[in-house]
C-alpha cells in the first residue's frame, strides 16, 4: 500500500506500532544542588558504570544539561527514576526518541 492508499487508521496504526518498539530512558537533568563528584558516585552505584563512564555521563548533565544514563522497559525505567530520585536528583523518563 503507497502513502497516497494509506487510510488514517493504517497509518496511525504504524505509528503506534512504532511508538511501541521504542525503548523508554531515563534522563539525568542538570541541577544547581548536587556535587559533580556526587552525580558520579550516583551513576557508579545506581548503575554499576565505572568511574570513568559515571564521570562522562555527570559531564554531559553538566555541559548540556541532561544525559540517558538507561534504557529498557518502562517499568525498569521507573523504577530507574525513583531510585535516582531517593539519591537527590532531578529525573525524568520518556520514549527513545
Amino acid at each position: 500500500m503507497s502513502a497516497a492508499q494509506a487510510t488514517p487508521e493504517a497509518v496511525e496504526a504504524t505509528e503506534i506500532l512504532e511508538a511501541e518498539d521504542r525503548p523508554w530512558v531515563t534522563v539525568v537533568w542538570d541541577d544547581p544542588v548536587n556535587l559533580m563528584h556526587y552525580v558520579t558516585y550516583i551513576f557508579q552505584k545506581l548503575f554499576g558504570y565505572s568511574k570513568s563512564r559515571a564521570t562522562e555521563l555527570m559531564m554531559q548533565v553538566h555541559n548540556e544539561g541532561k544525559a540517558v544514563v538507561s534504557a529498557g522497559s518502562r517499568d525498569k525505567m521507573e523504577h530507574d527514576v525513583q531510585r535516582l530520585h531517593a539519591a537527590g536528583l532531578w529525573a525524568t523518563m520518556q520514549r527513545d526518541k
